[in-house]
């Protein structure tokens, strides 16, 4: 007979230890080791089935059939709305406006005629609820509130309402009977997900679930209820930009990689089905110092434009400000640019910056950086309708990115006609004029070629 053994696990990560503990190896929290039952290896027997198993042509799927939300940039995120029965969790930073977002939802699928929505709020009143709805216009005979932190009075205010999607605002302050552990725990989150995801496979309900995050941005809790959820959301966003994203960190009913863009105003929030004018300013004359690159949220395009100033210094060791780009790849950047483009930068402040607040950190945007700089340090002007694309190497050689072609597509349509690309680049539109270069002073070449005007005044000499 298999002899049963006594395991523990923290109550705060859910890490698992073969012996008690005072501190948790993982996440360091001091009496947080409980006791997780006797386990024993030992031989399950077979059991009543709860369907027969069917060849898969047979199987039914109307009922998982998506339902638009109402709320397009979420429904594109989602993979064309909510399913059936699938369990989300969207997770974000405290007044990042998760349940502004989750309103403006509920309404729009109470609206639509699908049936009753249900929001259980564990953190505000129902009145604190109803003053943001009428706020922001999300009031409607269908949506339906109501206040608990107990789980079996959720349970039975969906028998009451009977709801096609329940949200819960926020797992993390819900408890289930029977748990020792306070409201917050891992036991008790667990609990939680598990029993909502029971009910709503049951009910064929769609459930939202507000999720906490850490200190460093991730989901609080265990990791298993990312893996008891059918849908991953973040909802991330800068603290001084208007602009709000959500991505799919994990999708059952569609691809994980989409990203939809919000717009919070005093209104509420909305969707953005062109968010790129947020990060460009078009200025009705060319401004020395600035180039436009085009970005990828996923497999969303955006253009974000990136503007420099370089100037004489007075110190004995030049500033290097970097706003909304990473300083480290800048720092590589101007480096480069002063070694392959006879630019002197050494004694030189060089302040880069993005514009909307919009933060770039994939190497595509090196081309745009390097662009501006030089614009700025040589006083001389872009054309207005050029994008620039392209990751910047130590020896100058521009390497080729993913997604060109659609990048290039989306600046096209906002009608910019000249862009410079790496060597070799593949799917470029036919209507646009693209130069592709194999380095930096290629790049400086050709952009040479395309009637550059000179920033300076004619009496001025040119550097």
């Amino acid at each position: 007979m298999a002899r049963e053994r006594t395991a523990y696990h923290c109550d705060q990560c859910g890490f698992v230890v073969p012996k008690w503990v005072g501190r948790c190896p993982d996440c360091k929290a001091w009496g947080s080791v409980v006791e997780a039952g006797p386990t024993a290896t030992r031989k399950v027997p077979a059991g009543p089935v709860s369907a027969p198993a069917l060849p898969i042509a047979q199987v039914e799927v109307e009922a998982a059939r998506a339902r638009p939300t109402g709320v397009a940039e979420l429904d594109r995120v989602l993979g064309s709305g909510l399913v059936p029965g699938a369990v989300i969790l969207l997770a974000g930073e405290p007044g990042v406006g998760k349940s502004t977002l989750l309103l403006e939802v509920a309404q729009s699928y109470a609206s639509s005629g699908t049936g009753r929505a249900l929001v259980v709020t564990g953190e505000e009143s129902t009145a604190q609820v109803r003053l943001r709805a009428e706020r922001t216009g999300a009031l409607s005979e269908n949506l339906y509130l109501a206040a608990e932190t107990e789980l079996t009075a959720v349970l039975g205010h969906l028998d009451d309402v009977k709801p096609g999607l329940l949200i819960l605002d926020s797992v993390q302050t819900f408890a289930a009977p029977g748990i020792e552990s306070a409201a917050g725990g891992v036991t008790q989150v667990r609990a939680v997900a598990s029993a909502l995801t029971a009910v709503a496979k049951a009910r064929g309900m769609a459930v939202v679930l507000v999720g906490h995050v850490t200190k460093d941005g991730s989901i609080a809790g265990p990791r298993v209820l990312e893996h008891i959820v059918d849908v991953v959301l973040q909802f991330t966003g800068e603290q001084h930009s208007p602009l709000r994203l959500v991505r799919a960190v994990k999708n059952r009913f569609g691809a994980a990689d989409e990203v939809g863009c919000f717009e919070m105003h005093e209104g509420g929030i909305r969707g953005l089905a062109d968010p790129s004018g947020l990060f460009l300013n078009r200025h009705s004359e060319p401004v020395i110092g600035t180039c436009v690159t085009v970005t990828m949220e996923g497999r969303r395009p955006l253009l974000a434009e990136v503007q420099s100033l370089v100037a004489a210094s007075t110190l004995p060791s030049p500033r290097r400000a970097v706003s909304g780009l990473d300083h480290a790849r800048v720092a590589m950047t101007l480096a480069v640019v002063e070694r392959h483009a006879e630019c002197v930068l050494g004694n030189k402040d060089v302040f880069a910056a993005t514009v909307g607040g919009h933060r770039i950190t994939e190497p595509a945007a090196d081309l745009a950086v390097a662009m501006a700089v030089m614009s700025s340090a040589f006083t001389r002007l872009l054309p207005p309708d050029l994008v620039a694309v392209g990751e910047v190497g130590l020896s100058g050689e521009l390497r080729r990115v993913s997604g060109v072609g659609r990048r290039l597509a989306e600046a096209y349509r906002l009608g910019f006609r000249h862009a410079l690309v790496p060597a070799g680049s593949e799917d470029l539109p036919p209507k646009m004029k693209v130069y592709p270069v194999a380095d930096l002073p290629a790049a400086i070449a050709a952009v040479r070629h395309m009637n550059i005007q000179d920033g300076r005044p004619p009496s001025a000499p040119r550097p």
